[in-house]
């Protein structure tokens, strides 16, 4: 049989196999570290594939190493190999590079788990650390006696296993059945030391506001218990902190960032081991280790008879173990986590006022954390617009519009409060005319795939799901959350929060039912017709009618002068965009089904579609074909060859006409409120840890919700 590979190839892969094998897994590493903290920062694809990529490769490369490393010690090595080397003194350097292999199964400390499925596997990894350590010590039994690497080989050895604990031990904490038990320990140590504390009428006396890092964890402490599913809602606890009722809108954000990033860092890092006392003595022999192996190879280790490159190797497998423990000592110190542990304004001893000093110090560094509020250009809206790197969520507010699918167009939006940086990039590319270019591609694009009869080839072999996702993908905007609607967020839950006739029952459904009897009696007997025409009215159907009324509704109505009628709209439309995007994009967090949804899209689209048809018109410009749709009286009747069985069209048409006879302030006030309540039914009837699952991907506007009823007692059991 003729051999694939030509003996160059066989040759070359012999001789580089390991080197690149453990170049590479240090770069999957130096990857890890700088990358993975940037995956709660953003929700961005491709930042998130290279973070998941090097996750999974990491593993790989080190786990295929030790595999080389045993084959290559085990066997007798050639000539050509060898031919500038001794067999024993290479055996040592293999030997002494496995050791490297196990600290980077260990990882770097700011990401153990990707998902949180994977803090269940910490058996198998346990496992994993078990069989490495026999293929470490079996590789190293074979350089004996006279290995020249003996100390270092040790040193790093221990480094390794201990880095691999870290992982694993991380791991053991993070899962499900541990994490709970941790926190009902410390759920029942929270209750002891709650009837110590000084009360008033049966009331735990309340801390004064305090910073909102400090206010931030120890919410977290009792938020932990909501996360595993122990208690329904911070009303079961008692608790002396102050109560969110006194804290502004800015202040609530800031805290509910810090409970979300310290879920992040204790479901997905090593935070829980490296702040523990086991931890830090830990941490300080591994670096200490390094540091004395690093000395003993460089000062008294006789380099004669090592191949060169293989030395540059060594070193530099030296300085990125040794770089990445600082960058990770680093990021320790400056976390959230650090600043609360330090911080004791009870302890008035030595070491207490010592901690106290060195948190203060810390705070300052801590502020570059803080949320940031900017606008530019004279916009009225400001944007939550904290540096990249120093992000713990998106900031953004992701949405997805009919009109936009429907029409593949643009239609106007929210304006978008840009930053400092994307201005000046905006200057760039309209100085070189490519703002000019843009639409021309588009034109030419479009023209092409008339031409080739793209989509007819498409639907010929039935994947218009293609063209469906394609189309749904192009809809997406990203707009950065903006003072002024998370002002309307906080102001409407504390509202609810302070009506004592919504104590004792639910506060919000799926059709904004609650809000209709409050604001818009007249419109409830409507919204009943149009529930009644369906086997099952849930949030997919509510969401789908209300978005189509909002579109109509938005793209028929000018702007209004009055700042607060106009602030109803532009919500209304954000909130509207946002709820079909979690429903195509991320349904689990309203639990749906997203083939719902897309069936409702298409037949709503194709509704349209042929009712301009019929017309011999083109649904174009937006605004054209809305005010088309709302002028006809009778759009579609129940025996119409236009009606589809999961068309919103008919339904949004008739609720659109309902509203635009109210006054525009009243219309806009009664459709911004709805979308509130629709988003708040979501946010509680998603479960918690969905919505921690959320934290590692930039996060969503609706955690935020669901955690800010939490803090306002919104959130009941669910039957």
């Amino acid at each position: 049989m003729v051999n694939p590979f030509p003996d160059s190839v066989r040759k070359l892969w012999d001789n580089w196999n390991i080197r690149g094998v453990i170049l590479f897994s240090l770069s999957l590493q130096t990857v890890l570290i700088l990358f993975a903290p940037l995956r709660k920062a953003t929700g961005s694809k491709l930042i998130v594939s290279v973070i998941w990529a090097a996750y999974l490769l990491a593993d790989w490369a080190a786990n295929f190493g030790v595999g080389l490393i045993t084959e290559r010690a085990r066997d007798t090595p050639n000539a050509d190999y060898y031919s500038k080397q001794q067999p024993a003194e290479n055996n040592e350097l293999l030997a002494f590079w496995a050791t490297f292999f196990m600290l980077h199964l260990g990882g770097p400390d700011i990401i153990t788990a990707f998902a949180l499925e994977d803090n269940e596997l910490w058996l198998r990894h346990l496992f994993g650390l078990i069989f490495q350590v026999v293929a470490a010590v079996y590789i190293f039994l074979l350089t004996l006696p006279g290995n020249k690497l003996f100390i270092p080989t040790i040193l790093m050895f221990i480094v390794g296993v201990i880095k691999y604990f870290e992982r694993i031990l991380a791991l053991y904490l993070a899962s499900v059945e541990k994490f709970r038990d941790e926190t009902l320990r410390g759920e029942v140590e929270h209750l002891q030391r709650v009837r110590s504390l000084p009360q008033t009428n049966g009331n735990v006396v309340r801390r004064k506001q305090g910073d909102y890092l400090e206010v931030g964890c120890r919410y977290f402490k009792l938020f932990k218990s909501i996360l595993v599913n122990l208690i329904p809602s911070f009303k079961r606890l008692s608790y002396e902190e102050p109560l969110f009722d006194d804290f502004s809108p800015e202040k609530a954000l800031e805290i509910i960032e810090v409970e979300l990033n310290l879920v992040y860092e204790v479901l997905h890092t090593k935070i829980q081991v490296t702040h523990s006392v086991l931890g830090i003595i830990l941490r300080l022999i591994c670096f200490c280790s390094e540091v004395a192996a690093l000395s003993v190879f460089y000062f008294q280790v006789e380099k004669h008879g090592f191949n060169q490159f293989d030395v540059c190797v060594t070193y530099t497998l030296f300085l990125g173990a040794i770089a990445l423990d600082i960058i990770a000592f680093f990021m320790l110190v400056f976390s959230d986590w650090t600043f609360v542990a330090l911080r004791n304004d009870d302890d008035k001893s030595r070491l207490g006022m010592f901690k106290n000093r060195i948190a203060a110090i810390l705070r300052w560094f801590l502020i570059l954390k803080r949320s940031r509020w900017h606008s530019h250009g004279g916009d009225k809206y400001e944007a939550l617009t904290t540096p990249f790197l120093f992000r713990k969520w998106s900031g953004s507010v992701s949405g997805s519009s009919w009109m936009k699918y429907w029409l593949k167009g643009r239609p106007s939006r929210v304006p978008k409060v840009k930053s400092g940086l994307h201005l000046a990039f905006q200057k760039v590319i309209h100085y070189l005319g490519i703002d000019r270019l843009i639409p021309c591609m588009v034109i030419a694009t479009n023209k092409v795939i008339q031409f080739l009869h793209i989509y007819k080839i498409i639907a010929l072999f039935d994947r218009s799901d293609i063209v469906y996702e394609t189309r749904i993908k192009t809809s997406l905007s990203h707009k950065p959350l903006t003072k002024e609607l998370w002002q309307f967020l906080f102001d409407e839950i504390k509202a609810k929060a302070q009506r004592p006739e919504t104590a004792n029952k639910r506060k919000c459904s799926a059709s904004g039912e609650f809000t209709l009897q409050e604001l818009a009696t007249n419109l409830i007997p409507l919204m009943q017709d149009i529930s009644s025409t369906y086997v099952y009215f849930s949030i997919n159907v509510s969401v789908a009618i209300w978005h189509v009324t909002t579109e109509l509704l938005y793209y028929t109505a000018e702007k209004v002068s009055n700042e607060m009628t106009n602030n109803a709209r532009e919500f209304s439309k954000i909130l509207s965009d946002y709820m079909l995007y979690l429903l195509q994009f991320k349904p689990t967090m309203l639990n749906s089904a997203p083939c719902h949804t897309k069936f409702t899209l298409r037949d709503t689209r194709d509704t349209a579609n042929e009712f301009f048809e019929e017309r011999s018109s083109k649904p174009s410009p937006v605004k054209f074909a809305c005010e088309e749709i709302m002028l006809e009286p009778d759009l579609l009747s129940s025996d119409s060859p236009h009606r589809k069985e999961f068309s919103a069209l008919e339904d949004a048409k008739a609720l659109a006409h309902q509203l635009r006879m109210l006054e525009e302030d009243k219309k806009w006030e009664i459709v911004s409120k709805v979308w509130m309540e629709i988003l708040s039914y979501g946010a509680i009837h998603c479960s918690p840890m969905t919505h921690a699952e959320q934290v590692s991907s930039g996060g969503e506007l609706i955690t935020f919700v669901w955690l800010l009823m939490l803090h306002f007692n919104l959130v009941e059991p669910q039957v």
